[in-house]
């Protein structure tokens, strides 16, 4: 069977009535979620809201038991290697490996995904990503959270990704380098690229994020444009919208 094509006019991500049990427990009770180029949504919820079942489902690492879960087009569960092809997830913790420079790292998994790099493409992307030209050729052994995280970034654009997966990644940053990180968030959503960040970091959520999804019982009860409330406002509307059990 051939590769999946995606149609030419399908949303980045489309996410109709989306449910997933484990057990008795249910971890999604029929998500709707859409994105399109250049969007970015902050999933917000607290944990065991849903949060990472909703990414495992993009990537195709869960099959939804109802619904649809559809990346460019593609069906997630029905050819998760085809949807991802359109994919880069970016894990609270991105793993390099240390003894490697950001080039060397670059360039190494760039070539798993079949692309061949020059050093000079790769020294191009770091920079667009937001890696300072001295720690190009750093160890990354010695790379902070926020380094790592944008040679995760510039794999990101070498692979040329429609959607960007990002899983609490301002967690553990401290003001600056989160403050570095929302621009270079926002940079890659200016060339088109839609993304998708699960987070509880309120803040930040405000600077990013063009739309907001609050997660509770398996499914979104709120969604806004968080830059038509301050943070208190935002912060006082996800709390009040959470169940008892979670506030």
């Amino acid at each position: 069977m051939g590769a999946s094509v995606p149609p030419a006019d399908a949303p980045v991500l489309a996410i109709g009535g989306a449910v997933k049990r484990f057990g008795s427990r249910t971890a999604l009770s029929g998500l709707d979620l859409r994105l399109g180029d250049g969007e970015v949504f902050a999933l917000l919820g607290p944990n065991g809201a849903g949060k990472t079942t909703t990414i495992n489902l993009i990537l195709g690492f869960l099959k939804a038991d109802a619904g649809t879960v559809r990346v460019c087009g593609i069906d997630a569960g029905a050819d998760p290697v085809g949807a991802r092809r359109h994919v880069a997830y970016i894990p609270e913790q991105v793993a390099l490996y240390p003894g490697l420079s950001g080039v060397e790292n670059l360039r190494y998994f760039t070539t798993l995904a079949g692309l061949d790099l020059s050093r000079n493409e790769a020294h191009a992307l770091l920079a667009e990503a937001g890696l300072t030209l001295e720690a190009h050729r750093r160890k990354a052994g010695a790379y902070s959270k926020g380094m790592r995280q944008k040679v995760g970034i510039a794999v990101a654009l070498a692979r040329r990704a429609r959607l960007l997966l990002l899983d609490e990644p301002t967690s553990g940053l401290d003001p600056s380098a989160a403050a570095d990180f929302s621009a270079t968030i926002r940079a890659a959503a200016g060339r088109g690229t839609a993304v998708l960040m699960a987070t509880h970091d309120l803040y930040r959520v405000h600077e990013m994020a063009g739309r907001v999804g609050v997660l509770s019982g398996g499914r979104i009860v709120e969604e806004i444009d968080p830059k038509t409330l301050d943070h208190v406002a935002l912060e006082r509307l996800y709390i009040d919208r959470l169940p008892e059990s979670t506030a």
